[in-house]
């Protein structure tokens, strides 16, 4: 019995280990894009020249100030102002 225990209880952590891994975010770089106009203030990873770069926008859904999201994503994200952009956008002040 303790055998089919043991394998039973493989079986289910093998199956949790691999739900848990689709859930992930990418992890390399190419796997991510850049994404224009929805970061929150303080939270960009970099800017197109508005700021020096991560952390430093001062207002939310800066347009010139991208946050890296998974490939593919960027344009399906809504804002007050809009969807992201793959490419800096001028957004109210």
């Amino acid at each position: 019995m303790s055998t089919a225990r043991n394998l039973t209880t493989a079986v289910l952590a093998g199956a949790v280990t691999a739900a848990v891994a689709s859930f992930a975010v990418p992890a390399s770089a190419a796997e991510m894009e850049k994404c224009y106009g929805v970061s929150l203030k303080g939270q960009n990873d970099c800017a197109a020249g508005a700021h020096s770069c991560a952390g430093t926008a001062t207002i939310d859904y800066d347009g010139q100030s991208f946050k890296l999201v998974p490939a593919g994503t960027c344009t399906d994200m809504e804002t007050p102002f809009g969807p992201g952009s793959l490419e800096p956008i001028q957004r109210p002040t």
